[in-house]
């Protein structure tokens, strides 16, 4: 495991902020030289602390304007099925994340589709009809209160 000093933090902070910015601009931000700010964001990368850099895409301008969070029981609690299940979730490009859970649902799933009709496709056709899978429960977001990606790294 890698220790994390205050500079990494920084380092971390900004580049959340702005995974764009040049060595210069970060060596700037975090007050370290730019080769050892270099040689930091190397490390971090290498520990997998950083895992990568992306845009951050406004899903509604790209045509996914339904949100939606499905709750899912599984059938049986074997690892078989668990394994199953774990098999679809990795196939199914509309599921953004997937969190294994306690209490009543043994999954959450946060998806991202095009249309209602195209979520009725996928919990009915997908999800429904899979032999992993007993129930499903799904909620549509109508409005995101908060929505962000950044660690609150201080």
């Amino acid at each position: 495991m890698v220790t994390i000093d205050a500079f990494d933090r920084k380092l971390i902070a900004a580049l959340q902020a702005d995974g764009r910015l040049t060595n210069q601009q970060l060596a700037d931000k975090v007050g370290l030289s730019p080769s050892q700010c270099s040689r930091r964001r190397v490390a971090l990368e290498q520990a997998g602390i950083i895992r990568g850099y992306r845009a951050d895409i406004v899903p509604e301008a790209v045509g996914f304007a339904i949100l939606a969070f499905i709750q899912i029981t599984l059938a049986t609690h074997t690892r078989d099925n668990a394994l199953q299940f774990r098999r679809l979730v990795l196939s199914a490009p509309a599921v953004l994340e997937a969190h294994a859970l306690t209490g009543d649902a043994d999954y959450l799933l946060k998806v991202r589709l095009t249309t209602l009709a195209e979520l009725a496709s996928f919990v009915n056709e997908t999800l429904l009809s899979h032999p992993s899978v007993a129930r499903v429960s799904s909620s549509v977001v109508f409005e995101s209160l908060k929505d962000q990606a950044a660690l609150p790294i201080k």
